[in-house]
């Protein structure tokens, strides 16, 4: 009976320090990856942003969202949209799609367009863009809505890089 407990504490033991290695070296490799300008380097295939934060909004604003994703071999696909809590004045979103230059360590703007309209709820757009390969990108927002005379209420999203190899 000894030999059992004996035993069985050993295995807990070898268990429970297996599980902490593993779980070490995982939060290890999450913080490698690199992050500029609050965006990460990653070699994922689709990311998306949303706006900061969903109990900030506005009287009028609900929320902000934008991704980008792989959409061949040298093209990505970017989108954004703004959404009010109900029909207002105006919406509007201006997006700005970014290029990872690593010689500087900088996001440079590649490209930017607005989308905006009026006496409604959602605003959307999207774009695809042939681009060069063996860089990240990545896609920011900025998001408006307008109604009545109350402050125009504004938010922001912005999405991890991702990698085009070459």
């Amino acid at each position: 009976m000894k030999k059992r407990i004996l035993s069985m504490i050993t295995s807990l033991v070898i268990f429970c320090s297996l599980f902490a290695i593993s779980t070490t070296s995982v939060q290890a490799s999450e913080n490698d990856i690199p992050k500029v300008d609050g965006s990460y380097l990653t070699m994922d295939d689709y990311s998306e942003g949303h706006s900061s934060n969903s109990l900030q909004r506005g009287k009028h604003m609900m929320t902000g969202e934008c991704s980008i994703s792989k959409a061949g071999r040298d093209e990505i696909y970017c989108y954004a949209s703004t959404t009010a809590s109900h029909e207002v004045d105006k919406l509007a979103v201006l997006i700005y799609v970014d290029q990872y230059q690593e010689d500087v360590g900088k996001w440079g703007q590649i490209d930017a367009w607005v989308e905006e309209t009026t006496n409604d709820y959602f605003v959307i757009t999207n774009k695809m863009l042939e681009v060069d390969r063996g860089y990240y990108y990545r896609v920011r927002a900025e998001h408006f809505v307008v109604d009545g005379d109350d402050p125009v209420e504004e938010t922001f999203s912005v999405t991890n890089g991702i990698y085009l190899p070459k």
